[in-house]
């Protein structure tokens, strides 16, 4: 009620939020109100209601990013629409050319793994593959019998991560990873890996979405960048997003530590699926709001993608198949998915009941990008503001309530002990 009351009594003349290096964007095929791209039946937002929504996006972002050194873009939308779009910096911060711009795709990390997952759940829908079964009848020679697709995308399998593992157990570091080569390693080392058991527990792991990637090739026929393009990038007109591959070297966008440092090119940097995703806050959008046509994806399908998996402690945070969860003691649920490789901080939170939209994206390694999620509160009582920073960021206090189990868990602290600081371990 008191959201409506502020509508009411809000009577701000509108101007546009979108800024390019804090310039305003006078034209763009996004501009607030365009409706033109939204993929299901939203009501326009009231001048009052873009008013009060833009006023309120743009004091808590103020506030957020205002000393800091943020390098990227941020977009809020509301019913599809964008209330809020501002870019800031350059594409390498250290020559401060080329201003970053709409058009301007982040290396998503770990918010590449909705990609992934809704690709795999795509093959389900149509009939080409099984979640339930075992990942040996897609990958030929995997060693785990009783590890299924499904425990794949909801990080249960009990495989711990392969960002983690190889470099220490003997993989030349002058050599590129590739997917196949995740798969291989895991064959012949899988004995000397310290996996746990499958379906015991919740335990976060990269490896699975490399896998799946593979998984996706195999069943479609297709490489995994070249699906992603032709289901749903070219469908859904995403044009400016892609899947890195080493073709891409020229063209991709480095990272950089906060202090401008830039982070080098490493053995990790080729793996997909669970990252290396390119794309844009605009593009993100189309995403967000093409989940909800079902001319895509069915109810059914998005229920599952959207359901928890993980209940062995009490706790908010969840994950489903793809996506991760707040699942509120006062019955909300908020989805989203953050990402951390190298220099790239990504957040992407979607407010189903509210049809409301918040993503980030910066390549400098701002850790505020995951500030951004108390702003859930402005469309519905989301509970967020009283928690700085997400689970996301492995320099937080605030663990998942799912953890792994014991086995799993004590490589994973003394690996973090070996290894803190160490840049191929920063993806989440």
């Amino acid at each position: 009620m008191k959201n409506i009351v502020r509508l009411l009594l809000t009577l701000v003349v509108l101007e546009s939020c979108a800024r390019v290096n804090n310039k305003k964007v006078t034209s763009s095929p996004m501009n607030e109100g365009d409706t033109s791209s939204l993929t299901h039946a939203a009501v326009p937002l009231t001048p009052e209601e873009m008013s009060y929504y833009k006023r309120m996006v743009s004091n808590h972002l103020d506030s957020t990013f205002s000393k800091t050194r943020f390098n990227g873009s941020v977009l809020v939308a509301k019913n599809g629409q964008i209330i809020y779009e501002e870019y800031n910096g350059f594409v390498d911060p250290r020559t401060r050319k080329d201003s970053i711009t709409p058009s301007t795709p982040f290396h998503l990390a770990s918010v590449s793994k909705t990609f992934t997952g809704m690709a795999t759940l795509k093959l389900w829908q149509d009939g080409k593959l099984n979640i339930d079964d075992p990942v040996s009848k897609y990958l030929p020679g995997f060693p785990l019998e009783a590890v299924t697709v499904r425990l794949l995308l909801n990080h249960r399998s009990g495989i711990p991560k392969y960002d983690h593992y190889m470099g220490e157990m003997g993989w030349d570091k002058h050599k590129m990873v590739s997917n196949q080569d995740v798969l291989d390693f895991l064959i012949a080392n899988y004995r000397k890996i310290p996996i746990a058991a499958a379906n015991h527990g919740f335990s976060y792991s990269n490896t699975n979405f490399a896998l799946l990637a593979l998984i996706i090739e195999k069943v479609s026929g297709l490489s995994y960048p070249e699906y992603l393009k032709k289901t749903f990038f070219e469908p859904l007109g995403m044009k400016d997003s892609y899947v890195f591959t080493l073709a891409d070297s020229a063209r991709y966008m480095p990272s950089f530590y906060y202090s401008g440092k830039e982070y080098r090119f490493e053995f990790l940097d080729a793996v997909y699926g669970d990252k290396n995703v390119y794309s844009t806050v605009r593009d993100l959008l189309k995403w967000d709001q093409a989940l909800k046509n079902e001319n895509l994806f069915k109810k059914a399908t998005l229920d599952q993608a959207y359901a928890g998996y993980s209940f062995e402690k009490p706790g908010t945070h969840n994950y489903g198949l793809g996506w991760r969860m707040y699942l509120l003691n006062n019955g909300k649920k908020l989805i989203y998915h953050n990402g951390w490789w190298h220099g790239n901080r990504t957040s992407f939170y979607r407010m189903q009941d509210e049809d409301a939209t918040i993503i980030a994206l910066c390549n400098n390694d701002c850790r505020y990008v995951y500030k951004v999620k108390e702003m859930a509160d402005i469309f519905g009582d989301y509970l967020q503001n009283n928690n700085r920073y997400d689970d996301d960021d492995p320099t937080n206090s605030q663990q998942v309530a799912q953890r792994p189990v014991a086995k799993h868990r004590s490589h994973a602290v003394s690996h973090k002990k070996k290894s803190a600081g160490r840049r191929s371990t920063a993806k989440k």
